[in-house]
């Protein structure tokens, strides 16, 4: 795992609470009028039908609950920046819980419902500065809800890619959120101020090892859109695809971002 120790970016309680519950909040309203046959296409995760990620997305929004749960940990010993690239570590533990969580609770806009109103409650309830235990460490409840933020930005996307014409809009602070964390993660995974990325409107930054730039034009600059970047960070769109596309423009002997990518899976 990368060192986390660069300054974390810091985000707005009020408004990253108020991000997931609108993000959340798309999410189930748009489940509560998917088809039986909707629920059973196949998604861009393998062996998942859109069944198992709309059940998917409840578990990982509850975590916060089963989190508050337990008891407070004495100090926080991670940081946000630890979660990116301690996703994949989980992954097999998560697949088997979403899978039961699917066929436990068949009524999925009821159970997201459910979700909602648990996670309203609970927030009311605790302070950001709560300490969770979480599988990457102790983090305090506002670091916790961007991690969030993220899963629900990325599987509303993963949602509107399996079921044509479903269209679920994406929190305009959510995207914000989950497009610099993962930024902040590229600038941790590659430390160095050779290239910039540029991820208008919502993040700028700096990586890759190699000489400084100091003024002017950056000799490598890497330019695309939240959506695209969300995609090339998580796995779902491979970056020489990206460029061919146009989706991403990259110039400089340092722009190439292949062998950085995907940072979440």
């Amino acid at each position: 795992m990368p060192s986390a120790k660069k300054r974390t970016r810091s985000y707005d309680p009020a408004r990253t609470r108020a991000a997931v519950l609108a993000q959340l909040g798309h999410v189930r309203h748009a489940v509560d009028r998917l088809t039986p046959e909707q629920l059973a296409l196949p998604t861009r995760l393998a062996g998942w039908t859109v069944r198992e990620l709309a059940a998917h997305i409840g578990m990982a929004v509850s975590a916060v609950g089963r989190a508050l749960e337990q008891d407070e940990p004495a100090r926080q010993d991670a940081a946000l920046l630890d979660w990116p690239f301690a996703t994949a570590a989980n992954a097999a533990a998560v697949d088997d819980f979403t899978r039961r969580l699917a066929g436990e609770r068949p009524d999925l806009g009821a159970y997201l419902a459910e979700v909602e109103r648990d996670l309203t409650e609970q927030l009311d309830s605790h302070p950001g500065t709560r300490l969770l235990a979480t599988h990457v460490g102790a983090l305090p409840l506002t670091d916790y809800l961007v991690t969030r933020a993220v899963e629900l930005v990325v599987h509303t996307d993963d949602l509107n890619a399996a079921v044509p014409g479903l269209d679920v809009p994406q929190d305009r602070q959510a995207l914000a959120a989950a497009t610099r964390l993962l930024a902040d993660a590229l600038a941790v995974k590659a430390p160095g101020a050779s290239t910039e990325v540029r991820i208008p409107p919502y993040a700028v930054v700096q990586c890759v090892e190699g000489p400084r730039h100091t003024r002017g034009t950056p000799p490598n600059v890497v330019e695309t859109d939240p959506l695209t970047w969300i995609r090339l960070a998580c796995g779902r769109t491979a970056w020489r695809d990206a460029v061919a596309q146009a989706k991403v423009s990259a110039s400089g002997e340092r722009a190439d971002l292949a062998g950085l990518l995907p940072m979440l899976a």
